[in-house]
């Protein structure tokens, strides 16, 4: 028997019109990853003024900074005679839980950039035991989809970095892995460079892919304990005995952190050149009582606009009067636990409430300042036990 073979007939493929042509040239993924660039270094604080309360001086430190490392990324080197306009990174100085951590995530919500935060005390020098400093550069391409072109455009947030400063042992330096090597090894991708990286040590080196931390803006912060102290005595050096002594000059104790300066961080453990690298100093202001009240009831999503759309969801009207915010506001400041700490108190107030409100027939519910000093007074006695 013969065998017929049939010939299949060409598929025609149609032309797409212009217009579906140019929507796929461009997805939308690409337009939703494309960072905001044009904004003004006024217009990124007030967004930042939305979300934070108070810590003016920080927010336009940081508006300046984002906005001339972002313009510089838009304005190259064409030749060889241009100015070259080096990097911005910053490094924040501030008591904890007066919102480092915050503010640099709303920045990068304004810019629409990918993020990640990074805790420097699981850091370990290259070879040892630990998180290697390139695993800074893999989360920030976890956070952007392993779109390298996207991850270095991002921002790095370095936390606790007074964590990693020299250790002191009798009036001696003691240099050890989680000190000095880690300052050291995180001075390569601090500055413009090429690394390598690997999702872990045990992968294949086909694996591995290649980051430039030129585009990358590094932000650094921590709490920097004792560094008061520093500039404590670092103003008093001219306060000697004799006629020709200075008088020493006014200190004011409850802000010590505006005179920090680069000396103070040098004597605290950080090396020059890590410091070199970090060139924008600036300091966030401690938290006083009012500006605790404000955290509980300015920003768009504070804290208890937060509870209002809790019960609203219940149908549940929620009215808190003027001195219960007063009240949780100065025992959080009693309890020095900071804007993170207000929280922890507010959930310790509402849990009775909003474990029996749900199930009951009640339209509004009023917080008085009586029931709040009782609860917080339930909470006071358990740190004092």
């Amino acid at each position: 028997m013969k065998t017929i073979f049939k010939k299949k007939k060409k598929r025609v493929i149609e032309p797409l019109p212009k217009k579906i042509i140019k929507k796929a040239s461009k997805p939308d993924f690409i337009k939703k990853a494309a960072p905001t660039f044009d904004l003004k270094p006024i217009q990124i604080k007030e967004f930042l003024d939305q979300y934070v309360i108070g810590q003016d001086e920080a927010k336009k430190t940081i508006a300046v900074a984002a906005y001339n490392h972002y313009k510089r990324i838009n304005n190259p080197c064409k030749d060889e005679d241009d100015v070259i306009i080096e990097k911005s990174n910053v490094i924040m100085i501030g008591e904890s839980g007066t919102g480092k951590t915050y503010l640099i995530k709303i920045l990068a919500k304004i810019l629409d950039v990918p993020f990640c935060i990074v805790d420097a005390t699981t850091l370990t020098q290259t070879g040892y035991t630990g998180e290697d400093v390139e695993s800074i550069l893999y989360r920030l391409l976890q956070a952007s989809d392993f779109d390298i072109k996207k991850a270095e455009k991002g921002i790095v947030y370095i936390d606790e970095i007074d964590k990693i400063a020299k250790k002191r042992t009798q009036g001696t330096q003691m240099l050890d892995v989680a000190g000095v090597g880690v300052q050291q090894a995180l001075l390569k991708i601090l500055e413009s460079s090429i690394v390598n990286l690997k999702p872990s040590k045990k992968q294949a080196i086909e694996n591995e892919m290649v980051m430039n931390t030129d585009n990358i803006l590094f932000i650094s912060g921590g709490a920097f304990g004792g560094i008061k102290d520093i500039i404590r005595n670092r103003l008093n050096v001219n306060s000697k005995v004799g006629f020709t002594s200075k008088t020493p000059q006014a200190i004011n104790e409850d802000n010590l952190l505006k005179c920090i300066a680069v000396q103070d961080l040098i004597q605290f453990g950080l090396i020059t050149e890590l410091l070199g690298r970090l060139p924008i100093l600036t300091h966030l202001d401690a938290l006083t009582n009012e500006t605790l009240k404000l955290i509980l009831t300015e920003p768009r999503n504070s804290i208890l606009k937060q509870y209002v759309r809790l019960f609203a969801l219940d149908n549940i009207k929620l009215e808190i009067e003027e001195d219960a915010i007063a009240c949780i506001a100065e025992k959080a400041l009693e309890f020095k636990l900071g804007a993170r700490g207000l929280r922890a108190i507010c959930e310790k107030i509402m849990s009775d409430v909003m474990f029996e409100l749900p199930s009951q027939k009640v339209d509004s519910y009023l917080l008085t300042c009586q029931y709040t000093e009782e609860r917080i007074n339930m909470i006071y006695n358990q740190y004092e036990a």
